[in-house]
């Protein structure tokens, strides 16, 4: 579980936009465990990045028209899993972060805290190996942000993920095993467990 932290407007997202290709870079490669990302195609990298890497931001981008539920099951559904495995393992996954009794409502009528336990839920359900999480507390409340750090180490663990981090939180920076500040386009390490 690996921290990166860094002033507003340094590169923080960008860097992992470009870890999770969704952005490219001008030069250079990313690889994940032994795929270089940077030399698949478009429709390679989508099926890579559906299948190994999980996303978090600080806003939830959930859809409003959709339960918490269904939202959960959103990419399961794009990838043609069948809808009984998809109601499964994303009620599961509703559970484990602490929405049981939540599934039906939609992302109106819930807080920012519950809000992001379902996008981190949804982030999950594929099973990814990778989960990058870009301020996943920044727009949260302290308590809501505690318990939303609390679950991402949490999940972490149970889920056996590689989980990095952006973050102007120090209490979750200094939760992660590694912390790395990024400053003028480098990254320096700031401590190592």
């Amino acid at each position: 579980m690996v921290a990166i932290v860094g002033s507003s407007g340094v590169g923080k997202s960008t860097l992992l936009q470009l870890i999770g290709g969704l952005d490219q870079a001008d030069e250079g490669t990313v690889s994940i465990g032994d795929t270089r990302i940077t030399s698949l195609d478009d429709a390679e990298l989508v099926g890579f990045r559906n299948r190994h890497i999980g996303f978090v931001f600080q806003f939830h981008h959930l859809l409003p028209e959709f339960s918490a539920l269904e939202n959960a099951e959103m990419p399961l559904r794009i990838a043609g899993v069948a809808e009984t495995e998809c109601r499964a393992r994303a009620e599961l996954l509703l559970e484990q972060v602490g929405l049981k009794d939540r599934l039906e409502h939609k992302p109106g009528m819930l807080s920012g805290g519950e809000q992001q336990r379902v996008a981190l839920a949804r982030a999950l359900v594929m099973e990814p190996t990778l989960l990058l999480a870009d301020e996943p507390t920044g727009d949260l409340d302290e308590q809501s942000g505690d318990a939303i750090q609390e679950l991402i180490r949490d999940v972490h663990k149970t889920h056996g993920l590689t989980s990095v981090i952006a973050t102007h939180n120090m209490v979750l920076a200094d939760s992660c095993d590694r912390a790395w500040r990024l400053a003028n386009g480098r990254l320096h390490e700031t401590r190592r467990s």
